[in-house]
């Protein structure tokens, strides 16, 4: 439960979140210097210009008292839609999230966030998903999730909302199989969005996002509320997405798509790629394919993703 005392500690992360154009890598360099945000907070702009690496830009936004003067409006709203703040100096943070290079320096989080400690495959794909990519996405999200893995997508259309759901079916599945007894466990589904926590997109995944929620799974943005769903947000996102996982499933991408940097990424930090194969005369099958033949394990059942990561 997030409570008023326990935002006011974080507040100082929540304001550091709320500066506009100010890069994880400024963000990382100003708290290695001062080794923490309410230092930042009360530095002068003397003492701001002679860091190395922070832009003129990026020190008038620190030094904006209109962000200050939000801070409280933000905190409130957390409050109210019981809206966490995570950074890296607490428990929570993901630790295989460390180890890229521009880790986020705080993330946004509704829901569980226990379920960040343990293990995740992230499966991502088109948005405008086949039929078949869709059942696949369904398919191996379902049955990964019945072997207590939980599952990491970026909740757009097509295969991510299909992965999504496929953790959902298996949670109800195995909530009605031991009502009486709960003896199995169920991996939860993890949704990482490319906006602000108080903005659904799609909105026409608003219900699913609340089943996620309801289910156990949590929600997360490094975005502060407000930030809308920008187009260079997106791949932004997916570098979160593959560094929290421990691998990588691709279902269905096309030549040129956003899901190959969502690769790129995960091979960059030493992650496993999955990819299943797809219709030689589909569109949505050349990068997929295109992966496999470039050394991503082609797989075409659960069983290979869990033995082999």
């Amino acid at each position: 439960m997030v409570t008023k005392n326990k935002l006011e500690k974080k507040k100082y992360w929540i304001w550091l979140s709320m500066i506009p154009n100010l890069s994880c890598m400024e963000k990382q360099k100003l708290l290695k210097i001062y080794k923490s945000p309410e230092e930042i907070y009360n530095l002068s702009e003397n003492k701001l210009l002679q860091v190395k690496g922070i832009s003129n830009v990026s020190v008038k936004n620190i030094l904006n008292e209109k962000i200050k003067e939000n801070l409280e409006r933000h905190i409130e709203y957390m409050l109210k839609n019981n809206i966490d703040i995570i950074s890296i100096v607490d428990e929570e943070y993901p630790k295989s999230l460390r180890n890229i290079y521009d880790f986020p320096v705080s993330l946004y989080c509704k829901g569980n966030i226990k379920i960040l400690k343990d293990k995740v495959i992230a499966i991502v794909g088109c948005r405008d998903a086949t039929n078949y990519g869709k059942n696949a996405a369904k398919y191996f999200s379902y049955n990964i999730a019945k072997q207590n893995i939980n599952i990491v997508s970026g909740l757009a259309r097509g295969i991510d909302s299909y992965a999504h759901i496929g953790v959902i079916c298996a949670q109800i599945e195995e909530n009605s199989a031991n009502s009486i007894n709960n003896l199995k466990k169920c991996g939860k589904t993890i949704a990482i969005l490319g906006n602000g926590l108080d903005i659904i997109y799609p909105e026409e995944n608003k219900k699913l996002a609340q089943q996620i929620l309801e289910n156990g799974g949590c929600i997360m943005s490094e975005y502060p509320l407000g930030a809308k769903p920008e187009r260079i947000h997106f791949p932004e996102r997916n570098r979160i997405i593959s560094g929290i996982s421990d691998g990588i499933l691709v279902i269905e991408a096309k030549e040129k798509s956003g899901t190959l940097i969502t690769v790129d990424f995960a091979l960059e930090q030493g992650k496993d790629v999955y990819a299943v194969p797809g219709n030689i005369n589909s569109n949505n099958s050349v990068g997929t394919n295109e992966l496999i033949k470039q050394g991503a394990k082609m797989v075409t059942n659960y069983e290979e993703v869990i033995s082999a990561d």
